[in-house]
């Protein structure tokens, strides 16, 4: 294999890899430079690439003005969790904090907000309110009572004066132009903050040391280089699982794609099979979250999973439906009394004769409140290969990504191909990963190398990310933009800045 694939220069073994046999590609070579590449683009695809982060190197010089905070707050403001801590080249290891990004209120009315949800005992029937919607931060009102419990309260471990940190603030791909506006209004004229980076999501993963992320390490140590070269980029968190191809760090905006399946939806899907099967959990999504991180996987075989746990014909059940094959698990429900957590054990075909006993107090096992799930574990993360199980006319993951890559130059694909990375919570579902390397690699071209990573913890590898660039002062401070800017200019130059056009 040659060196160059595993995190060497892309460019320079690329050529090698390009189907000469085509003659559309016949005298076809990459182009060198971030330019060029760029011109390739125009020339050869007649497509327009959106920068929709600033080219450090092209940042005009600034005026003189207060020096740059010594220290960033690094915030991952995602759907379901934030992810937060400071960063900065005098702190060797920066570590994240997650925080619930909701505030709930349970039975008693009783509300909690961030970090408070970790002090309920009871989530029968707590009512959330999120202000992410569909990956979008529709509702400041909300965040804002949040950040300032989280971040700006004396008692809070993050405790910081805005008016003295730098921000990095994550945002969804293609977010609308209004919100992205208010967001800058708020931080700079609520929050104060000196500067400010507000950049999409799946860039910052292009900070992190890639090539350690894949199972086969390259037979060469290599220095990592920051931002990643060239990086295919699967986010699949609550709200939905977004593909971003990185060319030097940044998003090639033409072949961003969106599949509308994520943590909620399969969450909402689970709920409404267990309501209609089993017990009604309408009221308690935020168990059944808990039951589907805790059972779900994907099925490297759909179809023979599906026969194991086929229930037989009526009238004739099946000998082997008991246990499914293994396939079968309970997951024992709390009763917020004794215990404040449920679990998940191997089937016991002989529950249901225990629960017949419950009113004679024959068996102590009889007091348990048991859901036991068969292929519920399995077809729940199937949404994310097969969306129109639910009648969603959307393709499956492998096959966004090949339409990712479709608006792309075939030149590029064996680059993208060999180093896509996954991250979001539902990088950590069991089977995700051998699942979607072996459905992309039977779309890909046979010449190409396919290969996916996933960092050790996925759902902070966004934040490290950020936490790595804003240990580089100088560039940090060429992509960000500062409040004394944003007063001089007003918000529509910082709109026109961080979507690259200044």
């Amino acid at each position: 294999m040659d060196e160059g694939w595993w995190g060497g220069n892309f460019w320079a073994h690329a050529s090698q890899l390009t189907p000469r046999r085509d003659p559309k590609f016949l005298g076809f070579q990459l182009p060198t430079t971030t330019t060029s590449i760029t011109a390739f683009y125009h020339a050869k695809q007649r497509i327009s690439i959106a920068i929709m982060a600033p080219t450090p190197g092209s940042r005009r010089t600034k005026s003189a003005g207060p020096p740059p905070p010594s220290h960033t707050l690094v915030v991952d403001n995602g759907a379901y969790t934030i992810k937060a801590g400071f960063s900065s080249p005098e702190i060797e290891s920066p570590t994240p904090s997650i925080i619930p990004n909701c505030m709930a209120r349970d039975r008693e009315k009783k509300v909690y907000i961030g970090s408070q949800l970790s002090k309920c005992r009871d989530f029968g029937e707590v009512v959330f309110r999120r202000p992410v919607d569909k990956g979008y931060l529709v509702s400041w009102e909300a965040e804002k009572e949040i950040w300032e419990h989280e971040f700006f309260d004396q008692k809070a471990p993050l405790h910081c004066d805005p008016r003295e940190v730098g921000l990095i603030l994550t945002e969804a791909p293609n977010a609308l132009p209004p919100l992205q506006a208010n967001c800058d209004q708020i931080i700079f004229e609520e929050f104060g903050f000196p500067s400010y980076y507000r950049c999409p999501a799946p860039t910052l993963n292009a900070y992190n040391d890639i090539q350690s992320m894949f199972p086969i390490p390259p037979r060469v140590p290599l220095t990592p280089q920051l931002p990643a070269e060239i990086l295919l980029l699967i986010d699949s968190g609550y709200s939905h699982t977004t593909i971003t191809p990185l060319l030097q760090g940044r998003p090639l905006q033409s072949a961003i794609r969106r599949l509308d399946v994520g943590g909620k939806l399969m969450t909402n899907y689970l709920t409404r099979l267990l309501s209609i099967r089993q017990y009604d959990m309408r009221n308690d999504t935020y168990l059944v979250n808990e039951i589907k991180e805790a059972c779900c996987y994907v099925s490297g075989d759909f179809k023979a999973d599906m026969e194991r746990t086929w229930k037989g014909p009526k009238g004739d059940r099946r000998l082997g439906y008991a246990t499914a094959g293994g396939i079968a698990k309970d997951y024992i429900l709390p009763d917020f009394h004794t215990r404040s957590k449920g679990y998940v054990r191997d089937h016991d075909p002989n529950a249901a004769g225990k629960l017949k006993n419950l009113t004679t107090g024959k068996s102590a096992e009889a007091a348990e409140d048991i859901l036991t799930l068969r292929n519920e574990r399995f077809a729940i993360p199937e949404l994310l290969f097969s969306p129109s199980d639910i009648g969603l006319r959307q393709s499956g993951l492998p096959q966004l990504v090949m339409e990712s890559l479709s608006a792309l130059p075939f030149g590029l694909w064996p680059g993208f191909l060999a180093n896509i990375i996954v991250v979001g919570g539902n990088a950590n579902i069991e089977g995700y990963l051998y699942r979607l390397e072996t459905e992309i690699r039977a779309l890909a071209p046979a010449e190409c190398i396919v290969r996916i990573g996933r960092p050790v913890d996925p759902i902070v590898s966004t934040w490290r990310g950020g936490a790595t660039l804003a240990k580089d002062v100088d560039t940090l401070a060429k992509l960000s933009v500062t409040k004394q800017e944003y007063e001089e200019h007003g918000p529509v130059w910082v709109a026109r800045r961080f979507g690259g056009k200044e």
